[in-house]
């Protein structure tokens, strides 16, 4: 099997990366070259109609997209550790908190990418009232976050690292990236931030 991505400062691809090195896993990675359009070739485009990545090919020709989805693959082949969770209200509050960061974060930090930033001004009829006026939503949210984490856990989930954790690391190390900061009161989740960058898959 292959895994097509991309280098930093790709979120999505890069949580697939952290998610595979918290398992111990390697799978060969073509970075497919966002900025020269390789997203958009015949050939890509043939593993992934949306133009999206990663995308992991298997070896018999399947294709599996969204960054969830493979995760959950690579979950089920191998179990330990789990990042999904193990009984019944660890999964369900994993999917909650990664629904949670995906749409209440992720979402916005992508608006503002996609309509307020420089980069993309050329890929996209920009809206840039919107896309600035993400700056508030991402602030409102992590200081939703920070009080959240005020309880002292060490993860979004309470003691266990999974899947979630990686889909808000990956953001907001994305949203750093873009002129998004952290607010620097947050610090509950300054601090979460901080120990998620301790671990060895950050560099992933």
């Amino acid at each position: 099997m292959k895994l097509y991505g991309e280098a930093l400062p790709a979120p999505n691809p890069r949580r697939v990366r952290i998610f595979l090195a918290e398992k111990g896993l390697e799978v060969p990675e073509i970075r497919i070259g966002l900025r020269e359009g390789g997203h958009r070739t015949p050939e890509h485009l043939a593993r992934n109609s949306l133009g999206q990545v990663p995308v992991l090919e298997l070896d018999d020709g399947t294709t599996i997209s969204e960054t969830v989805a493979i995760c959950r693959y690579f979950e089920v082949l191998h179990p330990d550790p789990p990042l999904f969770g193990v009984t019944a209200l660890e999964q369900a509050q994993v999917e909650m908190w990664t629904r949670r960061i995906e749409l209440r974060l992720t979402v916005p930090v992508g608006m503002f990418w996609r309509h307020a930033h420089p980069f993309t001004a050329h890929l996209l009829k920009q809206n840039k009232d919107f896309g600035e006026s993400n700056r508030e939503a991402v602030d409102k949210i992590l200081r939703w976050l920070d009080g959240e984490l005020a309880d002292g856990r060490p993860y979004l989930t309470g003691e266990t690292y999974t899947i979630a954790d990686i889909a808000g690391q990956t953001t907001l190390d994305f949203a750093d990236f873009i002129g998004l900061a952290t607010p620097s009161d947050a610090r509950h989740v300054l601090a979460w931030r901080e120990r998620m960058a301790g671990r060895s898959s950050a560099s992933a």
